[in-house]
Order: C-alpha cells, then sequence, then structure tokens
C-alpha cells in the first residue's frame, strides 16, 4: 500500500526530518552547553518542535543523548576507514591521512569532538557508551600495523594508542596545552608511525 503524501511528502519523510531536527538541535545544545543544557524542552525550543514530536521519536533525554553520540561516533568511525583505504601505503603517509581526517572531523566542527571526547565524561547516559566504543577505534588501528608483531602485541599497542590520542585530542579541545592544528596532527603522526 502506498504511503499518503501531504505537500508532496509521505509521513515517513516528515519524522525522518523531524527526528534530524531533533538530533541536530542535540549535537548543537550537547557540543556547544554541554551535558547539562540538553533537556527535552531545550531541544523542542533549539529545533522548533513541539515536545510531542520528540517522543513521537525518542523515549526520553538520555535516549537521544545516545542517538547524537552514535551519530557522531560512526561519523568519525567512517572518516577513519575512507582515510586509510589501502594498508599497502607507507606507514607515515596512513597515519598522517586517519589523523588529517580525524582532525577535520571533529575540529573543523568542534561540537562533533565535545560530543565524542568531552561529553562520556560528564553525561551519565554516555559513560558506558564511551568506554564501549573504544575497542571498535583500537580495532581500527591494530589494522596499521605492522604483522611482524605478535596478536597480543598489536592490540596492548593499539589500545594504547588510542588511549593516549583520546586524551592528546580532550586536551586540544579543552586548550590546554596551546598549541597549532598543525602542531596536534604532526605530533599523533609521529606517535602512530614511531609504532608501525
Amino acid at each position: 500500500m502506498t504511503e499518503k503524501t501531504w505537500a508532496g511528502t509521505t509521513l515517513s519523510d516528515r519524522r525522518a526530518a523531524r527526528r534530524a531536527q531533533l538530533l541536530d538541535a542535540g549535537l548543537d545544545l550537547l557540543g556547544t552547553a554541554g551535558s547539562a543544557a540538553v533537556t527535552v524542552r531545550a531541544v523542542c525550543r533549539q529545533a522548533k518542535l513541539t515536545e510531542r514530536y520528540f517522543y513521537e521519536s525518542f523515549a526520553d533525554r538520555e535516549e537521544l543523548v545516545v542517538a547524537v553520540y552514535e551519530q557522531v561516533a560512526a561519523e568519525a568511525h567512517r572518516a577513519l576507514v575512507d582515510a586509510v583505504p589501502d594498508s599497502g601505503r607507507d606507514p607515515a603517509e596512513r597515519a598522517e591521512a586517519a589523523v588529517t581526517a580525524f582532525v577535520e572531523l571533529l575540529l573543523d566542527d568542534p561540537r562533533k569532538g565535545r560530543v565524542l571526547l568531552l561529553a562520556p565524561i560528564t553525561d551519565p547516559a554516555l559513560s558506558a557508551r564511551g568506554v564501549a566504543l573504544l575497542p571498535a577505534f583500537a580495532g581500527l588501528v591494530r589494522e596499521q600495523l605492522p604483522e611482524r608483531m605478535d596478536a597480543l602485541d598489536r592490540q596492548l599497542t593499539a589500545i594504547g594508542l588510542v588511549g593516549a590520542l583520546t586524551h592528546l585530542f580532550t586536551a586540544y579541545l579543552s586548550g590546554t596545552p596551546e598549541m597549532s592544528r598543525e602542531r596536534l596532527v604532526e605530533h599523533c603522526v609521529r606517535l602512530l608511525a614511531r609504532s608501525s
């Protein structure tokens, strides 16, 4: 059965558009004002939608916050995968491509960096999600490490690198130490290339 349209769009399309508006509002609030600013009312006000439409897409505030976080995490994962499609390239080139892609995503739109790296520290709904996400990113790093390393060495090195990089990006977003974006990329590339 064909879905009815109104003003040229289906009910499903309108719901999807409202959900996207709510996610954008959640990203904006979580990524600029922090966790405490994300309330159902504030999100609805920012999205210019009523609470009725909020509850059409999300059971509660926590579900929205997790959805915003997972959307940003998926973008970051995709950016890293797309940046290094060829594992035959020089390790330093692969490291530079991955770091540059990550920096572009998280620093060109600092809201995304704050959501991915800072929000799990302050929002209880995201604490477990942040921890659960680390193995996926460690897996991406592990795939780039040389085969000459034994499996455990590769795993431990990948975990350590993800931890180090997470703290470097978190420090950068917090403004300490002060450094240029170029210097951050250069340092992260050296860190990754030395481990390859």
